[in-house]
């Protein structure tokens, strides 16, 4: 009886707490070389919600998922020369190896060499492999036009492929640069989006409404309080901050109430939310 009685009470309280999504940044770059399709394969099968990426564009206008906009020399390999994606056309680009050499801040990182930079078509192309979601990331700079498309370009492009691998209900795009996240808007207003932020302590509703009116914010980690979240509840928004890594951090987080976390170790996050009967 009383082990029944604990069943209950623990079924009773998953019910009554909301599911905390997980998204894997970069895919899982705690486990494998960030956003290859290695890590997102790895993130999949480690249960994540959603799959969190980022895109440039090369110079001749494809969708590459890789973080920055100039290619890591860190953590890839290549014929060295130009880095700058918008500056090197997709042969040229694909000359990098970028799983062959581990990221030394993330000792559990696998390598994988021969690990090209995918496009944004071949990680939408995963999608079949589950029912999870896509968090994808617009990178560009207002002050660094020559990196990227200009914004309306550059949400034609995304908006597109979305819609080629008929993911609209499972893609949601963020930004930084809120440029882009208003022209998504005018293009492709069937896709959610969500307004990056990492500056000074600011309301959450006001950044949405500077975004454009994004469905979801996502604040550092350390700008989430539970007031904050609550505010934006109230405001029907979503938060989901980034990248929390420590079980502290994900305690905190919590905690404050918060939708999803976005971490670069899925796997773990997933077994300690498990842990705390969360899962």
């Amino acid at each position: 009886m009383q082990i029944l009685l604990i069943f209950l009470v623990s079924l009773m309280t998953m019910e009554a707490a909301p599911r905390i999504l997980v998204q894997g940044h970069r895919g899982a770059r705690a486990a494998r070389p960030e956003n290859t399709l290695p890590a997102f394969e790895y993130a999949i099968a480690a249960g994540a919600d959603v799959l969190e990426l980022d895109l440039n564009v090369t110079k001749d206008d494809v969708l590459m998922v890789v973080h920055d906009s100039l290619i890591n020399t860190k953590i890839c390999r290549g014929p060295g020369g130009e880095t700058a994606i918008r500056k090197l056309t997709f042969k040229q680009v694909r000359e990098w190896d970028c799983g062959a050499v581990g990221n030394p801040e993330f000792p559990k990182q696998q390598a994988v060499p021969g690990t090209r930079i995918p496009t944004l078509d071949e990680v939408l192309a995963l999608a079949p492999k589950g029912s999870f979601t896509y968090n994808i990331e617009m990178k560009s700079d207002a002050k660094k036009p020559e990196l990227s498309p200009a914004p309306r370009r550059f949400a034609e492009m995304v908006a597109a492929a979305v819609r080629k691998h008929k993911l609209e209900k499972r893609v949601k795009v963020q930004s930084f640069d809120f440029r882009t996240l208003k022209a998504l808007r005018e293009v492709a207003p069937e896709l959610r989006q969500s307004a990056l932020y990492g500056g000074l302590p600011k309301d959450f509703v006001e950044i949405s409404k500077e975004a454009g009116g994004a469905e979801v914010v996502s604040p550092h980690y350390l700008l989430v309080t539970e007031g904050q979240v609550k505010k934006a509840h109230e405001a029907g928004l979503k938060v989901v901050p980034w990248t929390a890594n420590s079980v502290g951090v994900w305690d905190r987080l919590i905690g404050s109430g918060v939708d999803a976390i976005i971490t670069d170790d899925p796997a773990a996050l997933i077994e300690h939310l498990k842990a705390k009967g969360l899962r």
